[in-house]
């Protein structure tokens, strides 16, 4: 087994319980394609955490355009940035952090409404930022895409703008369906509110039980690879009816010494510092293409979704 995927060898790749998540490979390659599905956080998960050195930007982050919000706005916003050390702060408690997080999102998106954003104006301010999905990310698009197996994006940024991302970047397949928080536009195309409940790192849980029930296309599916890079993002699997195979990888992208143990206790699998998509390729190459193959002949596999 180990031969076959020698990513997971990589020193970056951390896993408690290395039996357990080959047990977890092999229960899923036996049962096939047809019983797997794939739930994913967004914002520096699917989405890189850095660039040269540079954070890459958020969905929310996106908005922080002069073509969206005034000088005032941004600099209201980047004081709310405060609270994001909180978020990720291992002495702190999920319940401890809860109240701070909806605090959070609901200041932000209050300062968003008031600037009255255009839906048009969001494709232009996409363009022009540096979001970046991981590397690899045509080969997880187009694999999952292939082999009709749902990616269900759960994501506790914008949704409008998360489409947009992945619009531009061609790889938004109807095997796609996203949970997210999407903008309300009045007739005129202005944004006047945000829709439904709010979702925000902590409490995936909820948002994950009340959809699961509306996405048709997700029932008899109990294999799940669930990817994230916050604790919170463990519960998205939550709304599967019945699961029974749940492999878990967790981008640790942050504060690595600080959060490394609650990680390697948490996920089944954790990346490193790493800014690709290899890991998760390499998993589904094995769970898709049921591939005993050398890791050349893997590799191959792979080349060929390029």
């Amino acid at each position: 087994f180990p031969m076959q995927m020698p990513e997971l060898a990589k020193c970056s790749v951390l896993m408690r319980e290395r039996s357990r998540v080959e047990e977890t490979i092999h229960a899923m390659q036996r049962a096939g394609a047809g019983s797997l599905q794939v739930i994913s956080d967004f914002d520096m998960t699917l989405t890189r955490f850095a660039h040269n050195g540079k954070r890459v930007p958020t969905t929310h982050n996106i908005l922080d355009n002069r073509l969206l919000i005034n000088e005032d706005c941004t600099r209201k916003v980047n004081l709310l940035n405060t609270y994001y050390p909180i978020e990720i702060d291992a002495s702190r408690s999920a319940e401890e952090k809860l109240p701070l997080m909806v605090e959070w999102w609901t200041k932000v998106h209050e300062l968003l409404i008031e600037q009255k954003i255009r839906r048009d104006m969001l494709a232009h301010a996409v363009k022009e930022s540096s979001a970046m999905l991981r590397d690899g990310y045509k080969v997880f698009f187009e694999c999952l895409a292939e082999h009709q197996v749902p990616l269900l994006i759960f994501s506790a940024g914008v949704g409008d703008v998360l489409e947009e991302v992945i619009r531009q970047n061609h790889v938004f397949h109807p095997n796609i369906h996203i949970i997210s928080n999407y903008m309300d536009f009045d007739q005129t195309g202005v944004l006047q509110a945000f829709k439904g409940q709010l979702i925000h790192t902590f409490n995936k849980r909820e948002g994950a039980l009340s959809h699961a029930a509306g996405l048709r296309e997700l029932q008899g599916r109990p294999n799940v690879v669930l990817m994230g890079d916050s604790l919170g993002d463990l519960t998205m699997a939550d709304g599967v009816s019945e699961p029974q195979n749940v492999l878990t990888i967790g981008f640790l992208n942050d504060q690595v010494e600080e959060r490394k143990e609650s990680y390697i206790n948490s996920f089944d699998v954790v990346l490193v510092k790493d800014e690709t998509l290899d890991v998760p390729n390499c998993l589904l190459v094995a769970l898709l293409l049921k591939t005993n193959q050398q890791p050349l002949e893997t590799m191959q596999c792979i080349s060929n979704f390029l």
